[in-house]
C-alpha cells in the first residue's frame, strides 16, 4: 500500500524531476510561441527593427571595406584593423536582438556582416596543424619589468624550440636568461634590447637598423642540418590610443618600413621572422613586412593564436613569419610572468613554400 501510495502521488504530479522537466517545458513553449507562433499575421515584421538594420549593413561594411577605413586622422584604419576579429561578436547580438524585436529585416540583414566575418575570418576557425616539419621556433615578450625571468626562459625553451627569439630584455636580466638557457642553447647573441639562441651555429649576427636610434632588432644566419636560414628579431615600436590623437603608431609605421626593407634585401632565401610587432597581420601598416611573408598562425595554426594581453588575449601581436619554408603548425606556449603569451611554429625546411 505504501508503494501504491507513492507511485499515485508521483503521478499526480507531485514535486520532483518530472514538475521541473513541465516547467521547462512551459518555459520553451512561451519562447517558441514569442519567436515564431507570434509572427504570423503580424504586418510589421517587415517594418520592425529597421535600426537593428543599418547597424548590421554598417558592420558588414566596416569588415568588407576596412581597408578603405583612412589612416589620416588618428590611424583609425589600422585600429580597426587591429581588432577587426571582435567584429564577429556583433553577429549574434544582433541576431537576438532582431528575434527578440520579431524584425524579417533585420534577420535578412544580419546575414550580411555574418558572411562577411567567416570570408575573414572562417578559415581560421579550422585546425590546419600537420604533424610534420624539422625546424622549430619560438618568440617571446619577456616583458621588462618580468618578475621571474629564469622562469619564463625555462619555460620557453621547454616547447623544444630550436631557436628562441626573446625581446624587451633588460640589461639587468640578460645574465639570468642567458644562464637559463645556456644548457639547452650553444649559441646565442643578444643586440640591445633582443636576443636570439640557437641549438645550431650563428653566423652573420647584426643589428638591423629599424630608424629609432638604439637596437630593437636583428639578424642572424643559423647554419640548420638542412642548410642556412636567416632567422631576424624584431621589437616594434610600441602603440597607444589616445583620446587626443587617436591610434598613435607613427613610429611604428617607420620601423616596420625599415624592417621589411631589410628583409627584402636579404640574401638568403629561407627567413624567419620572429617578434613582438605591436600590430597584427590584418593591420595595412605592417605590409612593407607582412606582404613578403606568411604567418604560420594563419598557413599552419589553429584558431586566432592571440598573443595579448596575456591575461585576456585580444590581439596577436607577437608574429612569425616566414618566407621559402613551409609551416606546418603553429601554436601559443602557456602564460609565464610576461604580459604576451609565447608563440612557437614548426616548419619544414626541405620543402620550399
Amino acid at each position: 500500500m505504501a508503494q501504491q501510495a507513492y507511485m499515485t502521488e508521483t503521478d499526480n504530479g507531485g514535486s520532483g524531476p518530472e514538475r521541473r522537466g513541465n516547467r521547462i517545458r512551459r518555459l520553451m513553449n512561451r519562447l517558441t510561441n514569442r519567436l515564431v507562433t507570434g509572427w504570423r499575421g503580424d504586418p510589421r515584421i517587415w517594418r520592425r527593427g529597421l535600426v537593428l538594420t543599418a547597424v548590421a549593413v554598417v558592420v558588414a561594411l566596416i569588415m568588407l571595406l576596412h581597408a578603405q577605413i583612412p589612416n589620416a586622422v588618428g590611424n583609425l584604419g589600422s585600429l580597426v584593423e587591429t581588432f577587426l576579429p571582435w567584429l564577429g561578436l556583433c553577429v549574434p547580438v544582433l541576431l537576438l536582438l532582431a528575434l527578440w524585436r520579431r524584425s524579417a529585416t533585420a534577420l535578412i540583414a544580419v546575414v550580411l556582416p555574418a558572411v562577411v566575418w567567416l570570408n575573414l575570418f572562417g578559415g581560421l576557425l579550422t585546425d590546419k596543424a600537420a604533424t610534420g616539419g624539422d625546424f622549430t621556433v619560438a618568440t617571446h615578450n619577456v616583458n621588462a619589468d618580468n618578475p621571474d625571468p629564469s622562469d619564463t626562459a625555462r619555460d620557453v625553451a621547454a616547447s623544444g624550440a630550436d631557436v628562441v627569439a626573446l625581446e624587451e630584455l633588460t640589461t639587468s636580466a640578460v645574465p639570468v636568461y642567458e644562464r637559463a638557457l645556456e644548457s639547452a642553447y650553444r649559441y646565442h647573441s643578444v643586440q640591445g634590447t633582443v636576443g636570439l639562441w640557437s641549438k645550431y651555429p650563428m653566423t652573420g649576427v647584426r643589428a638591423v637598423d629599424i630608424k629609432l636610434g638604439w637596437t630593437r632588432a636583428m639578424r642572424a644566419t643559423v647554419a640548420t642540418p638542412e642548410g642556412p636560414v636567416a632567422v631576424y628579431v624584431a621589437h616594434l615600436p610600441s602603440v597607444r590610443v589616445k583620446l587626443e590623437a587617436g591610434f598613435t603608431a607613427r613610429q611604428r609605421d617607420k620601423s616596420a618600413d625599415a624592417l621589411g626593407e631589410a628583409i627584402a634585401d636579404e640574401k638568403v632565401a629561407r627567413v624567419v621572422l620572429l617578434g613582438d610587432l605591436n600590430g597584427t597581420m590584418n593591420d595595412r601598416s605592417l605590409n612593407a613586412v607582412t606582404a613578403q611573408m606568411r604567418s604560420t598562425q594563419g598557413a599552419a595554426g589553429s584558431g586566432f593564436g592571440f598573443s595579448w594581453p596575456a591575461s585576456f588575449p585580444m590581439a596577436r601581436i607577437d608574429q612569425i613569419l616566414v618566407r621559402g619554408i613551409e609551416p606546418e603548425s603553429s601554436w601559443t606556449l602557456p602564460e609565464t610572468g610576461s604580459d604576451h603569451l609565447p608563440v612557437a611554429a614548426r616548419v619544414n625546411l626541405t620543402t620550399s613554400s
